[in-house]
């Protein structure tokens, strides 16, 4: 994840063919029932600082270089597609078409989360830098400021540029566990 981004630019066609890699993901059902919010420039990506992250509490901003990204990518998922797609015949004997409270598993989410991993897979192909962060207690506020219809919830987003110098995350010492000790075959 990169933290601090240089102002340069992005081709818009560079971001349309990283939104078309989110959009080829896996989904349940083949259901497909996610949107992406592209802000590019500043002027577009101020307006979500605005509501995230106010002037007054950048001052204090561990990650400064963060706001400077050229391209915020907010991804959305709307759960009734979901809910829509399970009640159709073919999937209607999963018993998931009715309501999304049937969901053990609420896949609009798992399915959100792959798509953004294609994103961000194919920024680093492209050389780009970029950053995952959820949208937190700002969602609703962010939703309404970007236009977005009611019924569709946020992923998070995707802050997306050139990589600038920058200091290491505090959790960046943590290192990966050993694969022994997440891999169990046959059984626990």
């Amino acid at each position: 994840m990169v933290r601090a981004f240089t102002p340069e630019t992005i081709d818009p066609s560079v971001v349309d063919g990283l939104i078309d890699l989110a959009r080829r993901a896996p989904s349940a059902g083949n259901s497909q029932g996610w949107a992406f919010v592209v802000l590019e420039g500043a002027s577009q990506t101020a307006r979500y600082w605005d509501v995230t992250l106010p002037p007054e509490r950048r001052v204090d901003f561990r990650w400064p270089g963060l706001v400077a990204a050229p391209v915020l990518i907010v991804a959305l998922v709307r759960p009734e597609t979901w809910v829509d797609r399970y009640a159709e015949p073919d999937k209607a004997s999963a018993g998931l078409g009715g309501r999304e409270q049937e969901w053990p598993v609420p896949y609009w989410w798992v399915d959100g989360g792959m798509a953004v991993e294609h994103l961000l897979l194919g920024a680093v192909e492209a050389g780009l830098g970029a950053c995952f962060f959820g949208l937190f207690d700002h969602e609703e506020a962010v939703l309404a400021a970007l236009g977005v219809p009611a019924g569709w919830r946020g992923v998070g987003t995707v802050a997306l540029g050139h990589p600038a110098p920058d200091r290491p995350g505090r959790s960046q010492g943590r290192g990966r566990l050993p694969l022994a000790d997440i891999v169990h075959r046959g059984s626990w």
